[in-house]
């Protein structure tokens, strides 16, 4: 990998999270434990966990200037992540997800709101320079345009030997249907349990037996099942599996499924095996899910 980076393509938003001993009930007033401002977005919330392992990243997404956005500006460089590809767009609202937290169950509910901040597009990303990075990570979002991007890395790869080719990895989580076109343009294409719900499977080995086809030759595909561990699938067509690694306390699971995909990524970038990967995607998640926010999940750096 030398000195490239892994450059994660999605959202950023803020998260304002509310801490609370129970779920409230409809029409009441409820006095959270606490409350707190979080950066927030798939993409960005991996970005946190790679810089946190020790990984040189980048974020590509848009970006809304206001007050908010300085919040989010300096979060992404106390991790010192590389955000010079940011597209601002003046006169638009920054999305914003209000987080109730169940510290008693470990749950989390997300009430997101994007009213008019577009994603990056297939022309923003033609601006990139591809020669500095090793691996991209697209966050399921505005497919069709994705799709175009990874186009143009393929496009790059071709003029290059197989170890110097950008890694690309790709994250399916809702159940949309424009998002399912990204299945064939992944090396790795994580999907969500939701997802593997949505097409009638109740296991992660399930779902990617049946899934599989829909990936390119050669690719692998992953999927986390929450307390049950995750599952992988490769061209040899063995699946393996990792057991999940529970923390002694449930405390945030807000980010969990994007910690795990970003200790995956960058296991997986760093030379370790398919199984390797997984179990530690499992047990830095675990961690995650022990802590609120992420900075309690440096032990765990491999």
């Amino acid at each position: 990998m030398g000195d490239k980076k892994i450059l994660c393509v999605g959202l950023v938003c803020l998260d304002i999270i509310n801490v609370l001993d129970k779920y409230p009930e409809e029409d009441t007033d409820s006095r959270c434990l606490s409350q707190r401002w979080q950066r927030g977005g798939n993409a960005s919330n991996s970005c946190t966990v790679l810089a946190l392992l020790g990984a040189p990243c980048a974020f590509l997404g848009s970006l809304a200037p206001g007050p908010v956005a300085d919040f989010v500006l300096e979060d992404f460089q106390k991790y010192h992540i590389d955000i010079s590809l940011l597209s601002d767009h003046a006169q638009c609202s920054f999305p914003a997800s209000v987080v109730i937290s169940n510290v008693t169950t470990g749950s989390r509910t997300i009430l997101h709101m994007n009213r008019n901040l577009p994603d990056v597009t297939a022309t923003d990303f033609s601006k990139v320079d591809l020669t500095q990075y090793s691996w991209i990570h697209w966050e399921g979002r505005n497919a069709e345009e994705q799709v175009k991007m990874i186009q143009q890395v393929a496009l790059f790869n071709r003029s290059l030997p197989q170890q110097q080719r950008i890694t690309i990895s790709v994250e399916i989580e809702k159940t949309m249907e424009p998002l399912y076109q990204l299945f064939p343009y992944g090396d790795i294409v994580f999907i969500s349990k939701d997802v593997a719900m949505h097409f009638g499977f109740h296991s992660a080995a399930s779902a990617l037996q049946e899934l599989y086809h829909r990936v390119k030759k050669g690719a692998v595909l992953i999927c986390a099942w929450a307390e049950k561990g995750a599952d992988a699938l490769g061209p040899d067509g063995v699946v393996v599996h990792s057991d999940a690694f529970s923390p002694e306390v449930l405390v945030d699971t807000l980010g969990a499924g994007d910690t795990f995909n970003a200790s995956v990524i960058y296991c997986l970038s760093h030379g370790g095996s398919l199984q390797e990967a997984l179990m530690f995607g499992c047990q830095v998640a675990g961690r995650k899910c022990g802590v609120h926010g992420y900075d309690g999940i440096v032990e765990q750096k491999k």
